[in-house]
């Protein structure tokens, strides 16, 4: 039986699914909250616990992560921030103020409030990992996405300090920085891309694992590309 639970919020989407799929392998209890029901005919055994929570609401927020710390024997220890949400337009002097606000609300609102929820359960477990996921944007921005490049932005910057905060009490946060993800939506909405060259869910998700797992004890603060041949 699992002896340890994480938390992987967009664990129902293109990259969630092979992250989700890793930390099952090797082992973990996984918890994925989603905005919608799961169909009632999936099965549950050998398979993620799955709950309806709005991570953007705090009480979603708090909601998903008591879900992930209800188990005695497999307490919470590890925290894997996916959720977010590209749109790019025009330059910053054409985007409306919507849009940017947008942008913070669906890349950096539910880490804030998912993380903040769950550092104190980390704490009492004695210390654990915060994963989140930013962007090569971030650090290397490019023109027609401003609200994306900071919303990421944001997120590293949050991270760092997290990791700071946490560091004595035994918690550690560190962000990956994806180039494009090879996703059937990305696909669809670059289909003359050189497709080949963006790094896959497969490739990202033993990363994750790895810097939830005490295997990557000493690392907190890091910001780790993973952009395959982009």
């Amino acid at each position: 039986m699992a002896d340890r639970s994480v938390l992987v919020t967009g664990g129902t989407g293109g990259l969630g699914g092979a992250v989700t799929a890793a930390f099952l392998d090797a082992g973990w209890r996984v918890v994925v909250p989603g905005r919608e029901r799961p169909p009632a005919t999936e099965p549950a055994a050998g398979g993620p616990v799955r709950l309806v929570a709005d991570l953007t609401d705090p009480a979603g927020a708090e909601r998903a992560v008591a879900a992930a710390a209800d188990d005695p024997a497999a307490p919470l220890r590890a925290v894997v921030n996916l959720v977010g949400g590209y749109a790019g337009g025009g330059l910053v002097h054409e985007t409306p103020v919507e849009e940017f606000d947008r942008m913070l609300t669906v890349n950096l609102r539910p880490t804030w409030l998912v993380t903040r929820a769950a550092l104190p359960r980390l704490v009492a477990a004695g210390g654990g990992a915060v994963v989140c996921v930013s962007s090569r944007a971030a650090v290397a921005p490019f023109p027609g996405a401003a609200g994306y490049v900071t919303a990421k932005a944001a997120v590293l910057a949050f991270a760092n300090a997290v990791a700071v905060e946490y560091r004595p009490a035994g918690v550690r946060c560190n962000t990956v920085l994806p180039s494009v993800i090879d996703t059937p939506a990305n696909r669809a909405a670059q289909p003359t891309a050189d497709h080949s060259r963006w790094v896959t869910p497969a490739e990202i998700a033993p990363v994750v694992r790895f810097l939830a797992s005490d295997e990557s004890a000493p690392i907190s603060g890091a910001s780790i590309p993973v952009h395959g041949r982009a």
